[in-house]
């Protein structure tokens, strides 16, 4: 297994990303079918295409304003965009340079890109790393607007997924986890984000 690879639930034009909000804004986004009031557009939202990586996040739904999973489909296209435009929460020196070159570049950014260790689905670190990536200010109502092509409700899923794992029924569990696998991406924007793909 490659050290950070980006693996997701996508097909020839979409990408699936998963997002836990709090009851509020998840009714309101499934109602409209976008996201809408009391989504905040003034402020970084962070999107994850590792479901295991937000269940350990949100603690199964069950931490206080993560209490809904939203699967986002998003276009490819937008989140190629997305990493095109993205600095890494930490300094490389192999791209930035120096350290107050990346500072730089990192308070300038339009997108952050991390990468965190992926989980089990117990939530027990592994030696490879998931990315999750931040959609700042001046691109959150693309994201909203263009970018986003359907809204899941993933909480009733990962509820089941969760009392399987508890109940020690892992393989059923599972089956019930969406396929990720790697997401092809150009050497010039494997290399802006780190990725050993």
């Amino acid at each position: 297994m490659p050290l950070r690879q980006i693996r997701a639930d996508f097909d020839s034009g979409t990408i699936v990303m998963y997002q836990a909000y709090p009851a509020a804004i998840a009714d309101a986004a499934l109602a409209a079918g976008r996201f809408v009031a009391p989504f905040s557009f003034t402020r970084m939202t962070w999107i994850k295409p590792s479901l295991l990586w937000l269940m350990h996040r949100s603690n199964w739904a069950r931490k206080p304003g993560q209490e809904r999973i939203l699967a986002v489909r998003i276009t490819r296209a937008g989140w190629e965009q997305a990493l095109a435009h993205g600095v890494l929460t930490a300094p490389e020196p192999a791209i930035h340079g120096s350290a107050a070159a990346w500072s730089e570049a990192f308070e300038a950014a339009q997108v952050h890109v991390q990468w965190d260790p992926e989980r089990t689905m117990r939530g027990a670190a592994l030696n490879h790393y998931s990315i999750q990536v931040g959609i700042g200010r001046t691109l959150i109502r693309t994201f909203a607007d263009e970018w986003v092509t359907g809204l899941t409700d993933l909480t009733p899923t990962v509820h089941r997924i969760d009392a399987l794992v508890r109940a020690g029924r892992h393989a059923q569990a599972q089956r019930l986890l969406p396929a990720e696998r790697p997401y092809p991406l150009g050497a010039d924007l494997a290399r802006r984000i780190q990725s050993d793909t």
